[in-house]
């Protein structure tokens, strides 16, 4: 009943005889739960490893004010080759399997959020914020992820600053909540055998005793549906959305599957008909700028080399069998890359010491018009500064007349129509 102070609670969802799920109590949202808590650790840890291969610290990525939110950077190693497709390939891959299962455990928990009076005391105070920043946190994360691998940038500022601050305010307050609420989920998944929930049929679907969290409602109604329906409802959800999805990751004949992947899924055929980030025509770059006027400008310290495309082609050259992938999930199979290698280019105007490598691209708008790498992918003997793939030129499209290509990279540092490359120590 409420209390004298705060009065009767406002009709509809505030009040607790609005809930009347048969199936919602602590059972069913521990299942949930503990699914997210295996999920949501594994998209952490894959989104960290996501930001250290863009190689931040070397301005890759303009976020400001990382400060010790970047303690844990590192140079990004480049073996095994498929390393990035594998991390950004589930990374994305998880984050839209795992939307049923989020779903499920808010509608589980909704109750919650209605609790009446809003606020009793000094600690149910904080623990309501709590959820407040890890309800908000949560589908502002997923919301963004989802936005950006469907390449629908609306956001009002960079993705990659939004969410990156907004993962590290979602897991201090995930973390927080799992402290808080570990032990209630360890005893509610005791209290009743998966193996029993899953064998319940509807005639003997029965509520969950009273908890003192509330999510099992005073005034049920009969069930429409078994906490396995429930259960086997959300993992359908899941696996359909895996199906949709991992396609563009996987590869191969799993490719035509990926209906939810936006990028390429027909790229055309032929030595170049593989996928393709942003067309030549998409950044503004014509034929006129690739043509007999193009120049490749390699700086060292203290000497400066101007050299045209048949120049570029009469240093040695090597192949390198290597994916692209990107950021956004999508990756391709093995293209085998022809050119020269970045080592082979720092040697003909620095030091062996070389630290990194500016790569400035003829790309005039949108972002990453230049990219740095460090001095293990520079030494990878597979880093090339590609002049064909799978024995023919470069297509316009795909970075003609040079480009960058390294093992384990992300995409969108494989820098396309390479006009400069500055190696420093």
């Amino acid at each position: 009943m409420p209390d004298d102070h705060t009065g009767p609670a406002p009709p509809g969802p505030f009040r607790r005889g609005f809930w009347r799920s048969p199936i919602r109590g602590p059972w069913l949202t521990s299942v949930f739960g503990l699914l997210l808590l295996v999920g949501v650790t594994l998209l952490f840890v894959t989104g960290l490893l996501s930001y250290a291969a863009y190689n931040p610290d070397l301005g890759n990525d303009t976020t400001p004010d990382k400060g010790w939110l970047g303690f844990y950077l590192f140079a990004w190693p480049t073996h095994p080759a498929w390393l990035y497709r594998l991390t950004q390939g589930l990374h994305v891959t998880l984050g839209v399997v795992l939307v049923p299962v989020l779903l499920a455990k808010l509608w589980s928990v909704i109750p919650k959020l209605f609790d009446w009076p809003p606020v009793r005391s000094a600690a149910q105070a904080l623990e309501r914020l709590s959820l407040l920043l890890l309800v908000g946190g949560a589908i502002f994360e997923f919301v963004t992820g989802i936005l950006n691998i469907q390449l629908f940038y609306v956001f009002p500022g960079s993705f990659y600053s939004l969410h990156f601050y907004g993962a590290w305010v979602f897991i201090a307050a995930f973390v927080a909540h799992v402290a808080l609420k570990i032990g209630r989920m360890t005893r509610a998944l005791r209290a009743r055998r998966l193996r029993d929930e899953l064998r319940t049929d509807l005639a003997h679907t029965r509520p969950e005793p009273a908890d003192p969290d509330g999510l099992v409602p005073p005034e049920p109604t009969a069930p429409t549906m078994t906490r396995r329906g429930a259960v086997g409802l959300v993992g359908a959800g899941s696996l359909v959305l895996f199906a949709l999805t991992v396609g563009q990751s996987l590869g191969g004949p799993f490719r035509r599957t990926a209906l939810l992947a936006p990028r390429n899924r027909d790229p055309g055929s032929g030595p170049n008909g593989f996928q393709i980030n942003k067309t030549a025509a998409a950044v503004g770059i014509t034929a006129a700028d690739v043509g007999a006027a193009w120049r490749l400008v390699v700086r060292g310290d203290d000497r400066e080399l101007s050299l045209t495309r048949a120049q570029v082609l009469d240093l040695p050259q090597h192949t390198s069998a290597l994916p692209i992938a990107c950021v956004e999930g999508w990756s391709t199979e093995d293209q085998h890359w022809s050119g020269v290698r970045l080592a082979d280019l720092a040697a003909l105007v620095g030091p062996p010491d070389v630290a990194n490598v500016l790569v400035e691209s003829l790309q005039q708008s949108g972002s990453f018009r230049s990219a740095v790498l460090r001095d293990n992918q520079i030494r990878d003997p597979r880093s090339l500064l590609a002049l064909r793939v799978n024995g023919a030129e470069l297509s316009l499209d795909h970075g003609y007349p040079a480009r960058v290509i390294v093992p384990a990279n992300p995409g969108v540092n494989n820098t396309k129509w390479v006009a400069g490359l500055t190696f420093r120590t």
